[in-house]
């Protein structure tokens, strides 16, 4: 398993993870895992972070989680920070729980978003139905947490080729997304809250069928920002990579872009 490192120093490193790797097991498959390749290229990392908990068939499964501070989905590629220490680990949880943490995110989505730019304020619960999914707005099951999104529009494109029953183009909106807050699923719930679910994405698309040859959703977490325990700010960018390159680059621009 071959994975970019995009920083590194003796507290924290800073991976650029593939799409389709998971971050740690579920406790159910066997599957590869990052954690796996830590264990693997980063022995001394084993004991750092905090452990999970979790039921299965009525038995309780500790996971290991080592190092891990936050996680990013299983499709979504790009920057992840592991730390190396436990103090480094103590000092990154912290402020992710105080939102000092910037992320930022790159998404193709469905449709032509209006704004330039925005937030969406709309809190996230568990959907009604179905246990995979998340919902945002006050439809959800359970208690609804607050999520925050802010997006800008870094271009517009239409298909080539698709074309609706009115004879107009499909379009499609590369967006960029800064999450605020750090619930499950936010930025595609987000962006299904605003009728313009992510490319591919196989739970929130809906009846969408046109996925630009991607395999996978078009989500890429494309920088970061943190300080380090000597309190230096530590900025990394992972480069959108080249399936969603191959994506963009086979719908036509708008005009109109910037």
């Amino acid at each position: 398993m071959s994975i970019p490192i995009l920083f590194e120093n003796d507290q924290v490193l800073v991976i650029n993870k593939p799409a389709g790797l998971v971050v740690h097991s579920d406790g159910k498959t066997n599957e590869p895992t990052l954690v796996d390749w830590i264990l693997k290229n980063y022995p001394q990392i084993e004991g750092v972070g905090e452990d999970m908990l979790i039921e299965h068939k009525g038995q309780k499964i500790r996971i290991k989680r080592p190092g891990i501070v936050h996680r990013i989905d299983r499709d979504t590629s790009g920057c992840l920070v592991i730390a190396k220490t436990q103090d480094s680990f103590n000092h990154l949880k912290q402020q992710f729980k105080d939102r000092k943490v910037k992320k930022t995110y790159l998404a193709i989505v469905y449709g032509n978003i209006k704004e330039e730019k925005g937030t969406i304020d709309q809190p996230i619960a568990r959907h009604p139905k179905d246990f995979r999914q998340w919902v945002a707005g006050n439809r959800g099951r359970g208690t609804a947490r607050e999520a925050v999104t802010d997006y800008r529009v870094l271009g517009r494109y239409t298909h080539p080729t698709n074309r609706d029953k009115q004879g107009q183009p499909e379009y499609f909106t590369l967006v960029e997304c800064s999450p605020q807050t750090g619930r499950t699923h936010q930025i595609r719930v987000h962006l299904k809250y605003l009728n313009h679910p992510i490319v591919a994405d196989p739970i929130y698309r809906g009846k969408r069928k046109e996925t630009l040859d991607l395999d996978r959703t078009a989500l890429h977490a494309a920088a970061i920002t943190f300080i380090d325990l000597a309190g230096n700010q530590i900025s990394v960018q992972a480069e959108i990579p080249e399936d969603l390159n191959r994506a963009i680059g086979s719908l036509s621009a708008l005009e109109s872009d910037l």
